[in-house]
C-alpha cells in the first residue's frame, strides 16, 4: 500500500517505511570494455536519457596518429531516470550492460547531479580534458616526476594540487612527511 506523505513530493511504501524514488536520478551504468557506445545508442533508442562523457585522445594504430573519442571513464555511462522495476529491467535488457550500479533495484546507487552537472559542462564547453587516477587522502601513491620522481608514500592531506605525502622507515618506526604536487601523484 502506498501513501502519500502530505508537503512532501516522495512516495513511502506503508509497509516498508522506506521512500520511493519518483523523481529522476543520475545513476552509473557498468558496460563491458569497449562497449559503451553500445549500451549508450540502445538505451537512447529506447527512449532512455543517457549521457556518455567522451575525451578526444590522439590514438596510434597502423598508418599513423589519429584523433579518436574515448569514453571519459572507461567502463561506465550515466542515466538519468525514475528507476521503477519496469525502466530496471529494460535498462539491464541492453547488450553489453554488466550492471546497474546499487544494491539491487529498489535502492540503485545514484550520482549527485552536481557532479554530473559538471562533467556536461566540460564536455559540452569544449575545454581541454585528460584522464586523471583518482586520489584519496590515505591511499598510497607513487610521484611520477621531479626531484621526488618513484618515490612512494601515503597521501594524507590534500588542497587544491598539493597534498602531504608521509614517507615511513618501518624499521624505526618514524615517518616524515612532505608537501609534494598532487598532480604528478598517481596511485599505486
Amino acid at each position: 500500500m502506498l501513501v502519500t506523505v502530505p508537503d512532501s513530493p516522495p512516495l513511502v511504501d506503508a509497509t516498508l517505511g522506506r521512500t520511493i524514488e519518483t523523481a529522476a536520478s543520475w545513476h552509473v551504468l557498468w558496460a563491458r570494455s569497449n562497449c559503451e557506445q553500445l549500451v549508450h545508442d540502445q538505451l537512447v533508442s529506447r527512449g532512455f536519457h543517457v549521457f556518455l562523457p567522451t575525451l578526444e585522445v590522439w590514438s596510434r594504430r597502423v598508418g599513423g596518429r589519429r584523433v579518436c573519442r574515448v569514453p571519459m571513464f572507461a567502463g561506465y555511462l550515466f542515466l538519468h531516470h525514475a528507476l521503477d522495476k519496469w525502466s530496471d529491467v529494460e535498462v539491464r535488457k541492453a547488450r553489453g550492460l554488466v550492471a546497474i550500479l546499487g544494491d539491487s533495484w529498489e535502492r540503485r546507487a545514484t550520482v549527485p547531479a552536481r557532479e554530473v552537472d559538471a562533467i556536461q559542462r566540460i564536455v559540452h564547453g569544449g575545454l581541454p580534458a585528460l584522464p586523471y587516477p583518482f586520489l584519496k587522502e590515505g591511499q598510497r601513491v607513487r610521484i611520477t616526476r621531479g626531484p621526488m620522481a618513484d618515490v612512494e608514500g601515503i597521501l594524507v592531506r590534500t588542497r587544491p594540487n598539493k597534498g602531504l605525502l608521509v614517507l615511513s622507515v618501518q624499521l624505526v618506526s618514524r615517518s616524515v612527511a612532505v608537501e609534494v604536487d598532487c598532480t604528478m601523484a598517481v596511485p599505486v
